[in-house]
C-alpha cells in the first residue's frame, strides 16, 4: 500500500556565539540590560513541519518529536510555543507535527532552543503564506525570547536593551570555528543571578569591536572580544577556562566562552589548523561535543 504523503517543509535554526557580551546594568524589572554582538554560524538543527490534515474537534494541534529523549515536546518546547502563538492569532485548525533534529548544543550558550523558535515561526509564516515580515516575526518572537528576535534575523549584528533591540553590523572576516562544549549544562537564569551588575571592573569595548568588524580586521575583533558572564561560569566550571586556553595553544586567533556559556568557541584563520584542533578535542576527554563549522554556511546538509 503506497504511503499517505503530507505537506510538509523543512527549515534550518542556526546556532550564534557571542563575539562581544557587556551587561550595562540590571533593571528594576529584573532583567539585565546587555550590549552583545551576536554571531550566527553553520551549525544549525534540522526542523520539519508536515500538516497532518484537519482536526476531528476543529481545534488546533501540535505535536512534536525529537533525537534527544530528554528535550520537552509539549507547550514547554519553544518551537511548540512558536507554532501556537502563529496557529491562534491566525485561526490556523490544523493538525501540525514538528520533527527537530538537534545538532546544537543544548543549555549551552548557543540559544538553541531560542532558534528552533525562530524557525519554527519563520516555516509557519512561510507555510500559510501569512505574508509576516522579519520584522512582524522579530516582534511576536520577542513575546517568547530576549534572543528569538535575533535568531529570527541572523547574521552579524549588535543586541541592546534585553537583546530585543537590534542593529545590523558587517559580516565577520572568513574564519572557520571550532564549537567545543565540555559534559556540563549551565543555566542562563543562574549565571545572570550571580552576576553582581555594579561591580564589573572590565566592560568589553563592543564599540570598538563593531569597528573592528566593520574594518575587515580579524587580529583587531579577537583584542576586542569579551564577555563579562566568562567570570561567573569559569569561575563555576574551570574547565571552561581550560579548553579555551588549549584552543589558543592550537592555534586559534582567538577564543572565548558563547553567552552564558558552556560551550567554548576558538576562531581560525586557516581550514587546516581549525580541523587539527577540532580532531584534537574531539579525543579530549574535556570536551562532550566538538564541531566545526563557520559564520553561516553549513558545511553538512539536512
Amino acid at each position: 500500500m503506497e504511503e499517505k504523503r503530507y505537506d510538509h517543509i523543512r527549515v534550518r535554526a542556526h546556532g550564534k556565539i557571542n563575539l562581544g557580551l557587556d551587561v550595562v546594568r540590571k533593571r528594576e524589572d529584573g532583567y539585565h540590560e546587555v550590549r552583545m554582538i551576536m554571531q550566527q554560524v553553520g551549525l544549525y538543527d534540522g526542523i520539519e513541519i508536515l500538516r497532518m490534515g484537519r482536526t476531528s474537534d476543529g481545534e488546533r494541534k501540535i505535536t512534536i518529536e525529537t533525537n534527544l529523549r530528554y528535550l520537552p515536546v509539549n507547550e514547554n518546547n519553544l518551537a511548540y510555543k512558536a507554532a501556537d502563538l502563529l496557529m491562534e492569532e491566525f485561526g490556523i485548525k490544523d493538525q501540525i507535527h514538528i520533527k527537530i533534529r538537534k545538532l546544537i548544543p543544548v543549555a549551552a550558550g548557543m540559544a538553541g532552543g531560542s532558534s528552533d523558535c525562530a524557525a519554527v515561526m519563520q516555516g509557519i509564516n512561510r507555510f500559510y503564506r501569512l505574508g509576516l515580515k522579519k520584522r512582524d516575526l522579530m516582534e511576536r518572537g520577542v513575546k517568547l525570547g530576549a534572543d528569538v528576535p535575533y535568531c529570527v534575523m541572523g547574521g552579524t549584528a549588535l543586541a541592546e536593551g534585553i537583546g530585543e533591540i537590534l542593529t545590523p553590523v558587517r559580516s565577520i572576516p572568513p574564519v572557520y570555528i571550532v564549537l567545543a562544549k565540555p559534559g556540563i549544562n549551565v543555566s542562563t537564569k543562574m549565571v545572570y543571578g550571580a552576576l553582581k551588575a555594579d561591580e564589573i571592573e572590565h566592560h568589553p569595548d563592543i564599540d570598538g569591536l563593531i569597528g573592528e568588524i566593520e574594518a575587515g580586521n580579524l587580529k583587531g575583533m579577537v583584542s576586542k572580544m569579551g564577555n563579562v558572564l566568562a567570570d561567573v561560569t569559569e569561575g563555576l566550571y574551570p574547565i571552561i577556562r581550560q579548553i579555551k586556553e588549549e584552543m589558543i595553544r592550537m592555534g586559534a586567533a582567538g577564543a572565548m566562552m558563547s553567552g552564558s556559556g558552556p560551550t567554548v568557541f576558538g576562531l581560525f584563520e586557516t581550514e587546516e589548523k581549525a580541523r587539527e584542533a577540532y580532531a584534537a578535542l574531539k579525543t579530549d576527554s574535556r570536551c562532550r561535543q566538538v564541531f566545526i563549522t563557520d559564520g553561516g554556511m553549513a558545511h553538512e546538509r539536512y
